[in-house]
């Protein structure tokens, strides 16, 4: 059976590459809090070309994580609570914070939702339903407890890095915040795109993958 080719996730491989190397052209945040900040996409970048001619993804969900990481590096570079326009937003809007971080938890749930129901849906019994909805949902909810773990032992080690890793503004429910915004990022994902990504899956399947 033919595989179909597409040159697609090869240029979005090539976009992702080059704005991680231009925001580590002296970025406005610290060395330390770039590099923990991008650090997922570097992993993601070797993961996503490793996989890739045995493991090939949706269009849609390299498109998901194109944009995840394009979010992951501007708050990079500037950190979550510096990002300009959002710092427009707050004072135009007489907001209590920059809100560019609750943009990254809200795709923290979005985005690792397509990434976790493809990996089951191709690799586990489970079938479109109730129980991959709960499933998605808890890895999800999973991941972004874990990344909080990440950030307070971050903060426990490094001082200096960790009131711009962190991100919290002074909100003492920033934590729950981001793990609420997760929770509803997984959901609308799996509600809103559920039958696209059906589709292309099964283009996938077709194609011998």
């Amino acid at each position: 059976m033919k595989r179909t080719v597409t040159k697609e996730p090869a240029v979005l491989l090539l976009l992702v590459t080059l704005s991680l190397l231009l925001s580590a052209i002296d970025p406005v945040a610290d060395r330390l809090t770039w590099f923990l900040e991008t650090a997922p996409v570097m992993l993601g970048l070797v993961l996503a070309t490793w996989s890739r001619p045995v493991f090939p993804l949706t269009p849609l969900l390299y498109r998901l994580l194109a944009l995840h990481a394009i979010i992951l590096i501007i708050g990079g570079y500037y950190t979550y609570a510096e990002v300009p326009l959002f710092n427009w937003l707050r004072d135009s809007l007489d907001l209590s914070r920059n809100h560019y971080d609750r943009i990254g938890h809200l795709a923290q749930g979005f985005i690792p939702a397509i990434l976790a129901r493809e990996i089951l849906l191709r690799r586990s019994p489970l079938a479109p339903g109730g129980w991959l909805l709960l499933t998605v949902t808890s890895i999800c909810l999973a991941f972004s407890a874990f990344y909080e773990m990440i950030e307070w032992w971050t903060a426990l080690i490094s001082e200096e890095a960790s009131a711009a890793f962190l991100g919290t503004q002074g909100d003492v429910w920033d934590t729950q915040w981001d793990m609420f915004l997760a929770l509803i990022g997984a959901l609308l994902s799996q509600l809103l795109l559920g039958g696209v990504h059906d589709r292309q899956l099964t283009t996938l399947q077709r194609d011998g993958f």
